[in-house]
C-alpha cells in the first residue's frame, strides 16, 4: 500500500496495491499490521463495518459523535464520491480545516479519518456504494451534524445544484454553534 499525506497530518489517503489482469483484480483492503505501521503509528481496533448506497447529488454529513468517537477507514466499491474530513479538535492547529478527496470504485483509494474529525461525502456518480470500518460503535444519541455549507469551514464541494440532504442534515448548525 502507498500512504499519501494530506494537508492535515492525521488524515491519510491510502492507495492499495492492485494486481489485475484480463480476469479482474485482487487487492488487500485491510491489514492490521501494515495499517498501524504505515498509517497511524498506534494500535487501531475496528468494531463495526458499514455499507451505504446513495444516488447522485446526495450529500451525507458532516457527522461526528460526541461520545463513542469514531475513527473511520472509508472507501467506495461502486461509483464515486467526494469525501471530506473536517478537523473538529478544538486545540488542534488545523481546527476547522478540511481535506477532500475523490474516492471511487475505479481509483480504489481509501481515506483514514481519525477520531476528532467530522465526516461527510457527496455522490458525484449516478449512484455510489460506500463502505467503512469504524473504531467505535454507532451511538445515535451522541451524533451531531455540522452544516455542509458552513462558511467558517468553507468546503469547496463539487456541487452543481443544491445537494439532496436528509432532514437531520438540513437542520445542521455551523461548527462554532455546535462546539462553541
Amino acid at each position: 500500500m502507498q500512504v499519501i499525506d494530506t494537508r492535515i497530518p492525521d488524515v491519510k489517503i491510502i492507495e492499495p496495491k492492485v494486481f489485475g489482469d484480463k480476469r479482474g483484480f485482487f487487492m488487500e483492503t485491510w491489514n492490521q499490521k501494515e495499517f498501524e505501521k504505515h498509517v497511524t503509528g498506534y494500535p487501531v481496533k475496528f468494531v463495526q463495518d458499514n455499507h451505504s448506497k446513495s444516488n447522485k447529488g446526495i450529500l451525507r454529513g458532516l457527522h461526528f459523535q460526541t461520545e463513542n468517537t469514531q475513527g473511520k477507514l472509508v472507501r467506495v466499491v461502486s461509483g464515486e464520491v467526494f469525501d471530506v474530513a473536517v478537523d473538529i479538535r478544538i486545540d488542534s492547529p488545523t481546527y476547522g480545516e478540511w481535506v477532500g478527496v475523490y474516492l471511487s470504485a475505479e481509483n480504489k483509494k481509501q481515506l483514514w479519518i481519525p477520531e476528532g474529525f467530522a465526516h461527510g461525502f457527496y455522490v458525484t456518480s449516478n449512484d455510489a456504494e460506500f463502505v467503512y470500518k469504524c473504531t467505535d460503535f454507532y451511538n445515535p444519541k451522541s451524533e451531531v451534524s455540522i452544516a455542509w455549507n458552513d462558511p467558517f469551514i468553507n468546503i469547496d464541494w463539487p456541487i452543481v445544484k443544491s445537494p439532496k440532504l436528509s432532514e437531520k442534515d438540513s437542520l445542521a448548525k455551523p461548527l462554532k454553534l455546535v462546539l462553541g
